[in-house]
């Protein structure tokens, strides 16, 4: 594939830039649903939700493990990614995961603030999904 029929790909959080690489193509859960963008996409601007974003690279797939955001692709084909956290599933701590999950769940059976309740549950859910997907990597060999 040549540069010109690939895409680039910028995923920045709250923390720092984790990537900036040439890709294939890439999937990530919107608002709308989950949309893949191949080279030559239509300008687009939209939400992002927490979930999964896949990009594919010479052929090998990778995950990463995202927060609520916004995504923006331009017409010459740099899809940028901005969002409130982001990690790589390869780089995701399943002890930190669980304990995680447990300060969650904690949390949730306690209190009877319906902020601290709304903030364990985003947590709850974000820590389940990294923990989904790091044991999809770990299966898959990656």
């Amino acid at each position: 594939m040549s540069e010109k029929s690939k895409l680039t790909l910028r995923i920045i959080s709250q923390e720092k830039k984790l990537l900036e690489e040439v890709v294939d193509k890439v999937s990530l859960p919107s608002t709308e649903g989950e949309i893949t963008i191949l080279p030559h996409h239509a300008a687009l601007l939209s939400q992002v939700e927490t979930g999964s974003l896949r990009f594919t690279q010479d052929g090998h797939e990778q995950d990463v493990v995202i927060a609520k955001g916004f995504v923006d692709v331009n017409p010459s084909g740099v899809v940028t990614v901005l969002v409130d956290s982001a990690i790589y599933a390869r780089d995701i701590s399943m002890e930190k995961v669980q304990k995680a999950i447990e300060e969650a769940q904690e949390t949730m059976a306690k209190s009877e603030d319906q902020r601290e309740l709304m903030m364990a549950e985003a947590s709850l859910k974000l820590a389940m999904l990294e923990l989904k997907v790091a044991q999809k990597t770990k299966k898959a060999g990656i």
